[in-house]
């Protein structure tokens, strides 16, 4: 067969079932076969590409599949799955890592949150299994990253562990791996590694006693900015550090003494109404004239007060041996030991997420009128 000068638009039979298709388009081999009694025809591939000789051993190839029973239209349909199933489980772990983080990171509530996944896995994760393919990673490499960090850094090795596990579930529904996952905790890891609450030691954030607090107060107090501001209302609300810089005008009820913090923004998801006693509310009434929308604005225009600069403060009068958070501690000590309210009222002060999920499906309400009697009693003491 003279290929190079065939011209005409038509079928040009080779023998065997190999024929020569020209087309306006170009010309193209055509295998054509019977097989249980149905005729089907196979493109081949383009004439430019393989010769006849080429043509030839492939219409070879399928006239052998069709001798054994096989279409060879399925079979090549078969093959190249296969292959773009092997493809996609070449991804790597990292690779998956990074789109999971993609995926999810507009969802978050903490914008700084997708830094911190990428942070703890380029620390603990990729060094040990980052560039493998995803479908390579085991159990025995999700123990190389946790069993060195499991009894010192539990808190963070948990967290590894479940960001891994999120991977591995993501990659597994994008098919590019099969089988469990082996950073599953309950009914796997849990059988290799003792539980969290067995080895994690418990962080005690520096606090000052609770019989001080009135003179550092008074020191606080004398001092002028929005930094010593934003510490004496952490102080007086039993906020955590975030809260207190976020907070907002808008959240501020002063008719009401209410200061009510959205889900966003606490560390348990659900909104928190913060009682304000009269001393809270008299750390606020200056501010109210510098306008804007947050109650301790920043130094840039539009922005709130730094997450450090009651830090810095507290290092300005020489007092590193304390934290902001340890004043959380300050008044949960002094709330036990020196009221009668119950300890769930303090507990829901500091927002706390009650871990005995019995009496958490009970409490229905936020124990709002026993708490403002609390921080009253509270801002009295700190006076």
């Amino acid at each position: 067969m003279g290929v190079a000068k065939l011209k005409s638009p038509g079928m040009y039979g080779d023998g065997n079932g190999l024929w020569l298709q020209i087309t306006p388009g170009g010309k193209s081999w055509i295998f054509r076969f019977t097989l249980h009694g149905r005729a089907r025809e196979m493109g081949l591939g383009s004439s430019a590409i393989y010769s006849l000789a080429e043509a030839r051993e492939r219409a070879v190839a399928c006239r052998k599949l069709v001798n054994e029973g096989i279409d060879p239209i399925e079979a090549r349909r078969e093959k190249r799955r296969d292959t773009a199933l092997d493809s996609a489980k070449s991804i790597t772990f990292k690779e998956c890592a990074e789109a999971y983080i993609r995926a999810h990171a507009a969802g978050w509530r903490n914008p700084k949150h997708a830094a911190q996944w990428t942070a703890t896995l380029a620390n603990y994760a990729y060094p040990v299994f980052g560039e493998l393919p995803v479908a390579a990673v085991d159990t025995a490499l999700v123990m190389r990253v946790l069993e060195p960090i499991w009894t010192t850094k539990t808190e963070t090795a948990s967290r590894v562990r479940g960001r891994i596990e999120s991977v591995l579930d993501w990659a597994k529904t994008r098919n590019h791996r099969e089988g469990e996952n082996p950073a599953r905790w309950r009914g796997h890891l849990q059988n290799l590694l003792p539980k969290r609450s067995k080895v994690q030691k418990v962080q005690h954030f520096p606090a000052l006693p609770y019989d001080e607090i009135g003179p550092f107060l008074s020191q606080v107090r004398g001092l002028g900015g929005v930094a010593p501001r934003a510490l004496e209302f952490v102080i007086l609300t039993a906020c955590r550090t975030g809260e207190v810089i976020g907070a907002r005008w808008i959240e501020i009820n002063l008719n009401e003494r209410i200061w009510t913090i959205p889900a966003e923004r606490m560390k348990a998801g659900r909104e928190h109404r913060a009682p304000l006693s009269d001393a809270a509310l008299a750390v606020l009434e200056p501010l109210r004239a510098a306008g804007g929308d947050y109650v301790f604005p920043g130094s840039r225009r539009g922005k709130p007060l730094s997450n450090m600069a009651m830090l810095e403060l507290l290092k300005r009068i020489k007092r590193e041996d304390l934290t902001v958070h340890g004043f959380r501690s300050t008044f949960r000590d002094w709330a036990a030991e020196r009221t009668n309210f119950p300890r769930e009222v303090a507990e829901a002060v500091l927002a706390h997420t009650l871990e005995n999920k019995v009496e958490a499906a009970y409490r229905r309400g936020d124990l709002f009128e026993k708490r403002r009697e609390l921080m009253d009693e509270w801002a009295e003491w700190c006076k």
